[in-house]
């Protein structure tokens, strides 16, 4: 069996890229536990400072294997709710990650591609990108990523693109709040690839407590927002990447 994910660290960036091209990166199991381990392997190894994941070929990915899907057919509700849990254990694994994870769109991102693709930090795109979540046109639900869309893009924008199965161009899911950042197609590994050197060399400390106190205020009220973030703040203030960084933007 061809090796699901192909990981590649260079330079602090731990790429993992969907390796199905043949079936548009279909995810089926193989690919969930090669998602799982990349991510573990993003936590537990210090050189790595950012993760990105992308597709192999012409599409980053074009949402669960179907061929598992219809199998799910014929198993119980509970076999199937912990088939959901293991994908939806990607989704945690992303969030609780104190290193940003970037996902790096071209071609199509569909269903639970685009859901995966949602659920990362970042979604850069190239303009000829298109996003959309057309479970419903199969007679299914997109549950488990609805949890990042309706966070992304509001209730009205979320349930159109889940009620309809509508596709979006990258410049529309940008408009919308899907996507983080648009290039030319001619453009766009350049542009990509410079932005996430960029964030690979900014202080990990400081993007590990930011991307930790962004979700941590999801569902926070103001009040205790703010008393959230002043403990972020005053933790930041006692950094080493802190005193360093200061101390060297003073000398200019």
């Amino acid at each position: 069996m061809t090796e699901r994910i192909a990981a590649a660290l260079v330079d602090g960036v731990l790429t993992g890229t969907l390796n199905r091209p043949e079936k548009k990166n279909a995810i089926d199991s193989g690919m969930i536990d090669g998602l799982a381990a990349l991510l573990e392997r993003a936590e537990l190894e210090a050189a790595v400072r950012v993760v990105v994941v992308r597709g192999a070929g012409k599409d980053f990915c074009a949402g669960m294997d179907l061929e598992e899907l219809l199998q799910s057919a014929d198993r119980s509700v509970e076999q199937n709710r912990a088939a959901a849990l293991r994908f939806g254990g990607l989704f945690l694994q992303m969030r609780s990650l104190p290193k940003p994870v970037i996902a790096v769109v071209h071609g199509r991102a569909l269903a639970g591609g685009c859901g995966l693709a949602t659920a990362c930090d970042l979604v850069l795109a190239a303009e000829s990108a298109q996003f959309g979540y057309p479970e419903v046109q199969r007679g299914f639900v997109p549950a488990l990523v609805m949890n990042m869309l309706r966070r992304a893009v509001g209730e009205k924008i979320a349930f159109d693109l889940a009620a309809t199965g509508r596709l979006m161009t990258s410049r529309e899911a940008e408009r919308a709040g899907l996507v983080s950042r648009v290039w030319p197609d001619a453009d766009f590994e350049a542009g990509a690839q410079q932005l996430v050197r960029t964030i690979a060399g900014l202080s990990p400390t400081a993007l590990a407590l930011t991307k930790q106190q962004l979700y941590r205020l999801d569902g926070v009220g103001f009040e205790e927002g703010i008393h959230l973030s002043a403990d972020v703040n005053a933790v930041s203030r006692t950094t080493a990447d802190f005193r360093t960084a200061i101390a060297a933007f003073l000398k200019k």
